[in-house]
C-alpha cells in the first residue's frame, strides 16, 4: 500500500492527543462487566453511544505532535504510522461522496492512554471505535500491535487500512439511520448488532476496491495488502475470540459475527466494489 510521492494531505481531517481522561477509566464498570469491555473491545468496532448517552464533541489538546508540519505528501504517508492514517481517512472521505449522496465528512481524533468523547470517557482498551455522538473516529495507534501480538494477525498497512475503512462504514451507518439497528439487539449469532458490523467490514471492501480511483495511492492494492486485511478480520471474529478467551464458543454471545462471516462481507464489499452489495439485514449472514 504506498501512496503517490507528490499527493497533498489534508491533516485537518485527523486530530491528534484528544483530551486525556484522569485514571484512564472506561464508564462501563470494573469486575466482569470490565473483562468483557475488554473482550468486546478487541473486536473492534465499539458503539460507546448505548453505554454512556450522548454529548458534546472532545476538545483535543497538542500532544506535541504537528500533523500539519509533519504529514504533508502521500511520501510522508509512506514514512509516518500518523501520516499513514491521514492518508487512508482522506481516501475513505472521498469516496464515500461517490458513492452515496448525502455524506458529510467525520473527523479522526489519535489517542494515547485515554481520551474523553462525545459518547463518555475511553480508555486503550476500547480499541478503534466510532462514536455516534460526535461522529468522529477514536483510534489509539497501540491497538494495530495488540492485532498481531494477541491475535495473530499479519498486520500491517493495509489492516489498519481496514480498520479505519470499518470504522468510517459506520460513520456511513449513522448517516443512513442503520446504526441504531444494533441499539436493542445487541446480542446474538443473527443479530442486529452483527448484522451492523458485518455490513462496515462490507462497507470497507467496497473502498478498498476503489481506493485507487480516490487519487492517492500509487496503484491499485496488491493480493498481499487484501491478504492483510482478510488475516485482521479473521483475527477478530467472534468465535476466535471465545475461542481464546474462554476455551469455547457461545453464539448466543455473538456481537460482530465469525471469522468466516467478517472475511465474507469484507471480499463481497471488496469484489463488487458496490456498497448497495452489503445488505446484511436480509435473509441469513
Amino acid at each position: 500500500m504506498d501512496f503517490k510521492d507528490d499527493v497533498q494531505l489534508d491533516s485537518s481531517q485527523v486530530e491528534s492527543g484528544g483530551r486525556r481522561v484522569p485514571g484512564g477509566g472506561l464508564a462501563v464498570g470494573g469486575g466482569v462487566a470490565g473483562i468483557i469491555a475488554l473482550i468486546a473491545a478487541l473486536v473492534f468496532g465499539v458503539d460507546l453511544g448505548g453505554l454512556t448517552g450522548g454529548g458534546a464533541a472532545p476538545a483535543p489538546v497538542d500532544s506535541g505532535s504537528n500533523l500539519a508540519a509533519q504529514c504533508r505528501t502521500g511520501q510522508d504517508a509512506d514514512q509516518n504510522e500518523e501520516c499513514r492514517v491521514i492518508g487512508v481517512v482522506n481516501s475513505i472521505q472521498e469516496y464515500w461522496p461517490t458513492a452515496m449522496g448525502g455524506y458529510e465528512e467525520a473527523k479522526t481524533v489519535l489517542f494515547s492512554g485515554a481520551v474523553d468523547t462525545g459518547c463518555g470517557a475511553a480508555d486503550s482498551s476500547v480499541g478503534p471505535f466510532y462514536c455516534p455522538a460526535d461522529r468522529r473516529v477514536y483510534l489509539d495507534l497501540s491497538f494495530f500491535d495488540q492485532l498481531q501480538s494477541r491475535f495473530g494477525a499479519k498486520g500491517g498497512p493495509f489492516a489498519q487500512a481496514y480498520v479505519i475503512g470499518h470504522e468510517y462504514g459506520h460513520h456511513v451507518q449513522n448517516l443512513t439511520g442503520v446504526l441504531s439497528r444494533s441499539q436493542n439487539d445487541r446480542q446474538g449469532p443473527e443479530s442486529g448488532a452483527v448484522r451492523v458490523e458485518l455490513q462496515a467490514d462490507c462497507y470497507a471492501g467496497a473502498w478498498a476496491k476503489n481506493a485507487y480511483e480516490t487519487g492517492l495511492f500509487a496503484q491499485p492494492f496488491t493480493r498481499t495488502d487484501i491478504e492483510e486485511a482478510l488475516s485482521a478480520a479473521s483475527a477478530v471474529g467472534d468465535d476466535s475470540i471465545q475461542e481464546r478467551t474462554q476455551g469455547r464458543v457461545d453464539p448466543e454471545g455473538f456481537t460482530h459475527g465469525t471469522s468466516a462471516q467478517r472475511v465474507k462481507w469484507f471480499s463481497t464489499g471488496y469484489e463488487t466494489g458496490d456498497p448497495k452489495r452489503c445488505d446484511t439485514f436480509s435473509g441469513a449472514i
